[in-house]
């Protein structure tokens, strides 16, 4: 649709014509070794960089230096690449911005344009004026010689999306964060693409680059903020809006999110102590999800449309499944905002070789769906989740179970813990049969 303006846009970038894919990460106290594995376990899952969520950016917070030093260092003599994203809904102040993003920008690591440009991001930020982004954060930068590369996400903004690249010229580009998930109501929806695809318009007509968000859902359970978005088939539906819409960049949000548990990788207890996360994310593993997202990747960066090009990297299927482990009828669940676009279902997204697999899923080891397999990505959200045991699906060849993946947690009817009503996700990526 914009094949025109490919060149300009690899102009402005700087980069090759290999696409990006980056994972959102919440900056929190951390030690070198938890540094070097999420690095390691980053690229192994194909990400090609973390954007740095910092909410501080004061000199007294050496937690947080020493944390984002850490990981640069961690990935040096490697292609994975970092970048600032300024939490600004903690009030940071703009004109600090820029002196604490040059004590990083010349890293080998971090992130920037062919020719120098370091990439900036941000979450929130649209309550500030293009004016005083202009001179307070990317002018003082520009007077020392730093020309940032600017790819917020303003969704904040009062007008946004429409006409958000002529409100903020400052900008090189945008990233929406919202939209990663179906919008909040008491009705079951689907995740939208409108916006994304109205800012992947407006961006190339402007010569700028659009970063559209991937996520599996969130829930929350703090201190009366308690909230779910829908995650049924969210990470595989959005996958697929992606490939059809061709954004520049893909940031997924997130690799460690706890306190909204979207994660995709580990989490470290000195991040999340003395919060109450733990209460609903420990013992969730969500790596499984990995599964889906490295091949989703490598399909993404080599121009891939639709979910059928999605491949395996070898001959075997790769996928997870997800289910909640508590059911939506219990007592406690109407405390939790958006209740009621949650579903009692067993979840699955599968990549598979070719055609000729089945798939079987279960609940309460009870089979509750049977589907014929096509080659790339299948996904399904299964409902007859049922109270008890075995949560599991099974990839049938020829009559032979060649993978399975079983969940570990029962379902229970009502919580066990009268303090929380956790509706985090059980995740278990297949294993070769």
């Amino acid at each position: 649709m914009f094949r025109a303006l490919i060149l300009p846009l690899l102009a402005l970038t700087g980069r090759s014509a290999s696409r990006a894919v980056f994972a959102h990460y919440m900056v929190g106290s951390m030690v070198e070794d938890e540094a070097a594995k999420d690095v390691k376990d980053a690229i192994a899952a194909g990400f090609d960089g973390f954007a740095l969520n910092t909410h501080s950016i004061s000199s007294s917070d050496s937690w947080n230096t020493d944390a984002i030093n850490y990981l640069l260092d961690a990935a040096s003599g490697t292609s994975f690449k970092m970048f600032i994203s300024f939490d600004m809904s903690w009030g940071l102040d703009v004109a600090g911005l820029g002196d604490f993003l040059v004590q990083f920008s010349n890293h080998s690591q971090y992130y920037t344009t062919a020719d120098g440009r370091p990439w900036v991001s941000t979450y929130s930020g649209g309550s500030t004026s293009n004016s005083d982004w202009n001179t307070l954060f990317k002018q003082p930068l520009q007077a020392q010689g730093v020309n940032p590369f600017f790819i917020p996400d303003f969704d904040d903004w009062s007008g946004y999306p429409t006409g958000f690249f002529d409100e903020y010229t400052v900008v090189d580009g945008a990233l929406s964060w919202e939209v990663a998930w179906p919008g909040a109501g008491s009705t079951v929806s689907n995740v939208s693409d409108s916006v994304d695809s109205t800012l992947i318009k407006d961006a190339h007509a402007a010569g700028k680059v659009y970063m559209m968000p991937l996520s599996t859902f969130q829930f929350k359970w703090l201190s009366g903020s308690d909230w779910y978005r829908a995650g049924e088939t969210n990470l595989p539906e959005r996958m697929e809006q992606i490939l059809a819409l061709q954004p520049d960049f893909v940031e997924v949000i997130t690799w460690n999110d706890a306190g909204e548990s979207h994660y995709v990788g580990d989490f470290w207890q000195e991040q999340i102590a003395g919060t109450g996360e733990g209460d609903y994310a420990n013992g969730y593993d969500h790596t499984g999800w990995q599964q889906v997202i490295k091949p989703f990747i490598t399909a993404f960066k080599n121009n891939a449309s639709d979910v059928s090009q999605i491949k395996p990297s070898g001959s075997s299927p790769v996928g997870s499944l997800w289910y909640r482990p508590l059911l939506t009828s219990a007592s406690c669940s109407n405390s939790i905002q958006n209740y009621q676009q949650g579903q009692d279902a067993v979840n699955f997204a599968v990549v598979l070789p070719s055609d000729g697999y089945s798939i079987e899923v279960y609940s309460n080891s009870k089979l509750i769906g049977n589907f014929s397999g096509v080659a790339g990505l299948n996904y399904q959200s299964v409902p007859g989740l049922q109270a008890g045991g075995g949560q599991s699906i099974s990839i049938l060849q020829g009559g032979n179970v060649v993978a399975s993946a079983k969940g570990t947690k029962d379902v229970l009817s009502q919580s066990s813990n009268s303090t929380i009503c956790n509706w985090n996700y059980e995740v278990v990526g297949l294993s070769s049969s």
